[in-house]
């Protein structure tokens, strides 16, 4: 905030006035203050972006930007040679919307929008009743091309099996962490069934994985959730954040 310095000048300027006058000064004429400096403003106040994970003490802005640059850089060098291991090997790399067909986001969208306007449009849903259930909202539709693929996705694993020493050799892989067990599953079309000949021991279910195997265009029906895709597994490993 900028300041005057007027009251204090002004009490400054009568106090050598009156020095001037006790030491027997001329009185010709009178001593004339020197002209107040204007005080200088402060420099704008730059606020800066504040640590992130991984910042080290010491390092500025500038330093911490480019080191991110470097690490994402490094990953992408990274996934581009797994990329080029997969290809070697006729696998290919797919995302989870690789799995929906053409038109099928603004389908699902207006299934999603009738579904609000259904539980919005009377009564409130009474707990305990038909209504008071996940529903799994989305359809069967599937991309043709991809089955008989050998593919590598990652995902969240959902068992129909739970406890320390459960083998697993039957699960669900989904797009997102809670899915079919603490929010309503996704569509068919974005849950893939897995089966493994070999059982798996699921050691935390909120670790990501990658999956690879052969993807088939094949409906399976489950308790937690229907899924439009069948996968074969071959390989199973930790998702790297």
């Amino acid at each position: 905030m900028k300041t005057t310095s007027l009251p204090g000048f002004a009490f400054a300027t009568v106090a050598f006035a009156l020095a001037a006058a006790c030491g027997g000064a001329s009185s010709s004429g009178t001593a004339e203050a020197a002209p107040a400096k204007p005080a200088k403003e402060a420099p704008p106040e730059t606020k800066s972006e504040g640590p992130k994970v991984g910042d080290k003490i010491g390092q500025s802005a500038a330093e911490r930007a480019a080191a991110r640059a470097e690490a994402a850089k490094k990953r992408a060098e990274e996934q581009a040679r797994k990329d080029a291991e997969l290809a070697a090997r006729g696998v290919k790399r797919i995302g989870w919307e690789d799995l929906m067909p053409e038109g099928e986001e603004e389908r699902l969208a207006q299934m999603y929008q009738a579904q609000m306007a259904m539980l919005y449009s009377g009564a409130g849903i009474a707990e305990g009743s038909a209504a008071d259930t996940a529903v799994q909202i989305g359809t069967f539709n599937t991309v043709k091309e991809l089955n008989g693929k050998k593919i590598r996705i990652p995902g969240y694993t959902v068992p129909f099996e739970y406890g320390a020493d459960a083998q697993i050799k039957e699960f669900l892989l989904v797009p997102y962490f809670g899915a079919c067990i603490h929010a309503p599953p996704p569509p068919p079309n974005q849950t893939v069934f897995v089966m493994s000949e070999k059982p798996i021991k699921m050691k935390d279910l909120a670790q990501a994985v990658w999956i690879e195997g052969t993807i088939h265009t094949q409906t399976q029906e489950s308790e937690l959730a229907d899924a439009a895709y069948t996968i074969t597994l071959t390989a199973i490993e930790e998702y790297t954040y």
